[in-house]
Formats: structure tokens, sequence, C-alpha cells
């Protein structure tokens, strides 16, 4: 494979991608993973606790209405439509990702999502004043809509704003506050809380809350660099914000590390998804970004918590105490979360991937054994217990966190956004998938439902091994020489071309351009 330029990219890396953490950069990243990520691990879980005291509003909403009682076959449709229009809106969100992204920029697509946000927040917190259970499963689907936006661009507005050697961690923060805010949803989800007949309009209106503060605060940051050089063409805006995102003023190396990146691209243009699949060069990065997310949602994440509540209910945990036992679960997934952001960097990406398909595949195999035996064997409940521990520790540190990052770094500009909407899009359909097939698979199946998930976890497991590479403190451009090896395709960098690219006044293209003429 040949590399045009290949000299004058790896002095660039080795001098201009690296950075440190300022505050601006960890307050974007807070405010924005605040605003959007925590919102879809709150969405997650908010309507757990007080599904009885849901149930009843539908209930004597219906009554009030028709003077007859609901029929239990209606009831469970209405509650089944108010759980799955969550992901159902969420691919129709990750659908919007494309569009969005390439004419409203990615900060522009984070504020103007809020809207979905505090419009959905309003619908559900005045839903019992209403009397209308109608725009409680309306504001789950548009909630949807939001969290799939939500769920792909923090990572890539992030991903794109962060320095190489800070990059993974940065990227994991998005998840880390979908942990938190699955917490938080649990927390005042308590009965003696918010989790009661009077308080759950407020816990489900409560969402709006973290979207006004974003609508408020996010303007005054930048928008990310490389979107502002390589696709609005503004080099001006680009070298402020990096000025201000690295705290200092010498950004030219890292502006040069843009503009290749954009060169090497440049024939393909903007990616859309169906030029993504059918293009050869980025094969392996399409396949190994839907294998890494169907693994992430089709591993049993969703059945172990599922099964918690019983397990712990057959370990003699008092049933009053259980939704404290989930709340220290949660606790659990977000300290482990919280590790992931501090070890990616020096671990990589592909240890804590296989580390952690690996703990969830053992977890899986165990569990169906000490679930069999639990009514036989007295200890077995014990270890059913330290199985799902297990389970949520190995999720926590690789599949949850890591696969959003990958998708950053393997793909390039012109093709992450559709990168993004294709591994949103199998994210919320295998997460829709998984809420719906279930309860037949536990039906059916039983304990042994989770020999499915330690099948897909081990597969996933050795997909990575074999073909997943690390990309840890590498640039977006020598991820694309590896991948383009895989491809079986060459990454060239054309003299002229690099020359009229980069031909912008001012010191950056003096220094591009006597490189170039070395060529």
């Amino acid at each position: 494979m040949k590399l045009k330029g290949g000299e004058q990219e790896s002095s660039v890396s080795s001098k201009g991608a690296k950075g440190k953490m300022t505050f601006s950069l960890a307050l974007v990243a807070l405010i924005s993973a605040f605003g959007s990520s925590f919102q879809y691990g709150y969405n997650v879980s908010v309507i757990n606790s007080p599904a009885p005291y849901m149930q009843d509003f539908y209930n004597q909403t219906y009554l009030d209405r028709t003077g007859a009682p609901m029929n239990s076959g209606f009831q469970t449709l209405l509650w089944s439509l108010t759980v799955s229009m969550f992901p159902l809106g969420g691919f129709f969100g990750s659908l919007l990702v494309w569009p969005m992204v390439n004419n409203c920029g990615r900060k522009g697509t984070l504020l103007i999502n809020n809207l979905f946000s505090i419009s959905a927040a309003i619908l559900m917190g005045t839903s019992e004043l209403a009397k209308t259970f109608e725009a409680i499963i309306l504001s789950r689907f548009i909630m949807g809509i939001y969290a799939g936006l939500a769920s792909n661009v923090v990572p890539m507005f992030l991903g794109e704003m962060s320095p190489r050697n800070l990059r993974g961690a940065i990227g994991i923060v998005p998840q880390l506050f979908i942990t938190v805010g699955i917490l938080a949803a649990q927390i005042l989800g308590l009965n003696r809380i918010l989790g009661n007949a009077e308080g759950w309009p407020v816990l489900l209106g409560l969402t709006g809350i973290p979207s006004l503060i974003q609508l408020l605060t996010l303007p005054f940051f930048p928008e990310s660099p490389r979107y502002l050089l390589l696709q609005k063409g503004n080099e001006e805006q680009a070298r402020q914000a990096l000025q201000r995102l690295r705290g200092w003023d010498d950004v030219d190396d890292e502006i040069e590390e843009i503009f290749q990146e954009g060169q090497s691209e440049k024939e393909e243009g903007q990616f859309s998804v169906l030029s993504l699949c059918t293009f050869r060069g980025l094969r392996w990065q399409l396949i190994s970004i839907i294998v890494m997310m169907m693994g992430q949602q089709l591993s049993g994440v969703n059945g172990v918590f599922y099964y918690a509540d019983r397990i712990f209910e057959s370990a003699g945990v008092d049933s009053n105490s259980i939704q404290y036992v989930t709340v220290s679960i949660g606790a659990i997934n977000v300290v482990m979360t919280l590790l992931a952001v501090f070890i990616v960097e020096s671990l990589g990406r592909r240890i804590l991937l296989l580390a952690g398909f690996v703990m969830c595949c053992a977890s899986c195999a165990v569990l169906t054994l000490a679930l069999n035996l639990q009514t036989t064997v007295s200890w077995m409940s014990y270890l059913s217990i330290g199985c799902v521990i297990v389970y949520i520790i190995g999720h926590a540190v690789g599949p949850s966190p890591v696969p959003s990052v990958m998708i950053t770094e393997m793909f390039l500009q012109s093709s992450r956004p559709a990168a993004f909407m294709v591994g949103g899009s199998v994210h919320w359909l295998s997460n829709f998938t998984v809420g719906l097939v279930f309860l037949y698979m536990e039906a059916g199946l039983g304990p042994y439902s989770f020999l499915i998930f330690c099948a897909i976890c081990l597969a996933t497991a050795l997909y990575i091994f074999f073909i997943v590479p690390e990309t840890k403190n590498k640039t977006f451009m020598e991820i694309n020489r590896i991948m383009a090896k895989r491809n079986k395709v060459e990454v060239q960098e054309n003299k002229e071309e690099l020359k009229d690219f980069c031909a912008v006044p001012g010191r950056l293209a003096d220094r591009t351009m006597s490189s170039s003429s070395q060529l």
C-alpha cells in the first residue's frame, strides 16, 4: 500500500494531535453529555418504578371516558406501546443523524434536538392533569427520537473535538452519563421520593431540565473544528475553536492534520448510507460497527436486568428492598463506566471490548447453570447474584461504552455521519428486537435463554479478536491506513490536489505547500 505524503502525515501526528484536558474541553463534554446522553439513560428506566401507578391512571382515564373498566388485554397493549415507543423513536432518530449533522452541524443538531425533549417533558408532566394517556405514549416516541439523535451525535461531536490521546476517555463520557441517568431515574423513582401515585408525572417531566440547561449554555462553546474546516471550509473559525479547546495558540499542526484527512477523502465527497454500504474501502469498518452494535444490544443486558429482581428475591431479599438493590446495581454500572474512562487510554479499546464480552459470556453460561440448580442447591442463588454483578461490570467496561468510540475513530469526516446513522439504527433495532422477543424467549426457554446470549457474546469477542484493530493514540489517518490494508485498497494523497486543497492564506498554507512540493 502506498501513502504519498506519508512522511509529512507522520510528522504532523507526532507533534500536533496530543493535548491536555482543558477547562473548555471538559465543560463542553459535561454539558453535551449531561444535556443529551443523561436523558437517554433517564428515559430508559424512568417508567419502571411508577409502572403500577401509571397503569392505574390509564385504567381510570379509560373508565372516566367510557364508563367501563379497561380489559386486561387492552391495558397490556397500551403499556407495551408505552415501553416500545422509546426504542422505536430511537430508530427514527438515528435516521435523522446524517441529514442533520451535515446541514446543521454537530452543535446545531444538539441544540435543535433539545426542542424534542422539552416538548415531550411538558406533555408527560401535564398528562395526568389533561387526563390523557395518549400524550404519554406520544411523548415516549418523541423522547426516543431525541435519544436516537443524542446517542449518535454526542459521541461524534466530542470525538471530533478531542485530542487523540484523550479521544477514548472523552468518548466514554456520554456512556457514563447514560448510566448516571439510569441511576438518577432509579433513585428518584423510589416509592418514598417520586415513584408513587402523586409523584410520577413530576418524575416523567423532570427530563426537560437537562435540555433547558444545555439549550442555555452550549451556544457559548465552539462547533466541531473538523466540521468547520472540512465541511464549512472556514479555517479561521476552526482555528479559533481549536485554540479555545486546546488552551494554546499554535494549532497549525492539528489544522494541517485535518487538511490531510480532508484531502485523502476528497474524491469520494460526502458519503450517503447507500454509498457507504457499497464502498469497498470502508467494507470492514462497516461490518465491524454492525457486529459491535449488535453484540452490544443482543448480548443479554436487558435480559439480565429483567431477571435481576427475581434472582435477588430467590436469594431471600425482601420484596420491599429489591428496589434498593436495583439502585445498587445502577451504582455499580456508573462506577465501572467511570473506571473505563480512566483506563481506556492506557489499556486500549480492544482489551476492554474483549475482556467485557468474555466476562459477559462466562456470566451468561454460569447464570444458566445457577438458575437451573437454585431450587435444589441453596447457595446457587448467591452464585446467580455474583453472575449478575460480574455481567454488569463486564458490560460497563467494554461493550456499553467502547463501540461508539470506535465508530468515531474508524471513519473519516466524510463517512462518519453515515456510519453513525448505520450504527445507531442497528443499535436501536437490536434494542427493540430484544424487548419484543425476550419475553417469548423467556417463556419458551426459561433460564436457557442466556445460552443464546452467551453464544452472541462469544461470537462478538472472536470477531473483535481477529478483525478489529487497536485505535488508541492514533490519528484518524493512521487508523484509516490500517483498515485500508484489510480492505485491500490504497490510500493516496495526490500532490496537485493537496496544493489546491491547502491553498489558503496564512502560515499553514505556506508550510503545507512547501511540504507537498517535496513529495
